[in-house]
């Protein structure tokens, strides 16, 4: 068992937590968030969303499968620090490869144990998201008030650019045993392969593995790609991914996705359900959807605008009613910031999701248009699978509309 530790963890309200540390040893800063999943704590620390925040984990047992290499969401640990009630130092699963403890460690991750998450849980849903500064060094409470509140606010730093792809790459890890048997998703017999372009905000690696399943040849582009960049893959389809931080702040991805909505203008009028057809071949009209940070952007490519939620959405079981078949599906999230449905009176864009806990939006298409996203996660895994089939549907889409392709 690893020596416990003192840690400190203070919030710019004043507010001051104590725990045991069983992560990295040192001090930082960060946003402070919670997340009430009861499944996939390994998910959401290596989810490039959660990129430099202090995650809070409202279950109160995390770790007892440990960590494997397979279900790792990007190439390691994400998250500024982890904040829990108890953490397994010794884990029970037949593909876990370390303890958590273990992998914090190795990438220089903090973590606590012993806090009151339930108090720091409820006074986040009042206040919303706070800067913290958490020390296992220096329990000196003014001291690290200070380092808290002149910490950058979360919403001035570039997450994104920090959290996504650097360079243009394919899909090439070989898929685990467990996504082989138990999530195939191959596209219909005599079906043709479509080509799509992920635009990568600091999504899952998820939605990779879920294309490679359905045998999608699939062309990852950092966030700052060009319109000629993309087109020079002669995509059929282009997903732009989920990400962290304030999607205003994503400015070049922001300039590409407007350049690829321009494109449709000069396309003929169609949609994801149409029987209108537009160019194959990387030219006008090439169907876009977005997940996350992605449906933000294509929001506001659109005209409408975004703002910050109070306390943000980070969990796996939420449920979201679609209003086109009545049907209410539980769905993962993970984001801070939401579609301002007040922006929308005067757009052609159509909401095809709404959040039943707070009747926020989660999903919107373009009436006229094949463009079309949602707020949460249809790839996420571990977590419900209910609207995976929206992945699907758009690449059964870009099979029909281009067969030949």
């Amino acid at each position: 068992m690893t020596e416990r530790k003192p840690a400190m963890l203070v919030l710019e309200d004043g507010s001051a937590y104590t725990g045991s540390s069983l992560g990295a040893e040192g001090e930082w800063v960060g946003e402070v968030v919670f997340n009430t999943s009861i499944t996939g704590y390994q998910e959401i620390i290596s989810d490039p969303a959660c990129w430099g925040q202090m995650v809070v984990f409202t279950n109160p047992h995390i770790g007892n499968a440990g960590v494997n290499p397979a279900d790792m969401e990007s190439s390691g640990p994400q998250v500024r620090a982890v904040l829990a009630r108890k953490i397994c130092q010794r884990p029970s699963n037949w593909r876990s490869s370390g303890s958590l403890p273990d992998v914090l460690r190795a990438h220089g991750i903090p973590a606590i144990e012993g806090l009151d998450t339930r108090g720091l849980t409820l006074l986040l849903r009042r206040t919303g998201p706070l800067r913290g500064a958490l020390s296992t060094r220096s329990l000196d409470r003014d001291r690290l008030l200070q380092v808290a509140r002149s910490a950058p606010a979360p919403d001035t730093l570039a997450a994104q650019r920090e959290a996504a792809t650097t360079a243009r790459h394919t899909w090439s890890t070989p898929l685990d045993a467990v996504w082989l048997s138990e999530m195939k998703e191959p596209l219909a017999a005599g079906a043709s392969s479509p080509r799509v372009v992920v635009i990568d905000c600091g999504g899952r690696q998820a939605l990779l593995r879920h294309l490679a399943l359905m045998g999608v040849q699939t062309s990852v582009l950092p966030p700052n790609a060009t319109l000629a960049t993309v087109l020079a893959e002669k995509p059929q389809g282009v997903i732009v991914s989920s990400g962290p931080g304030d999607p205003t702040q994503a400015t070049a991805t922001l300039a590409l996705v407007r350049d690829l909505v321009a494109q449709h203008a000069a396309a003929p009028a169609c949609n994801l359900t149409g029987e209108q057809t537009a160019s194959n071949d990387g030219g006008p009209g090439i169907p876009l959807l977005g997940i996350g940070l992605g449906m933000q952007l294509l929001a506001l490519a659109l005209g409408a605008r975004v703002m910050p939620l109070p306390a943000g959405h980070r969990a796996d079981n939420v449920p979201v009613l679609d209003l086109a078949t009545g049907r209410i599906e539980i769905t993962a999230h993970n984001h801070g910031y939401a579609v301002d449905p007040a922006s929308l009176a005067k757009l052609p864009l159509v909401v095809t999701h709404t959040n039943l806990n707070d009747r926020s939006l989660e999903g919107l298409r373009h009436a006229d248009w094949p463009i079309a996203g949602v707020q949460f996660q249809p790839e996420a895994s571990p977590g419900p699978h209910d609207s995976l089939h929206l992945l699907h549907e758009f690449i059964t889409h870009l099979t029909e509309r281009a067969p030949n392709a």
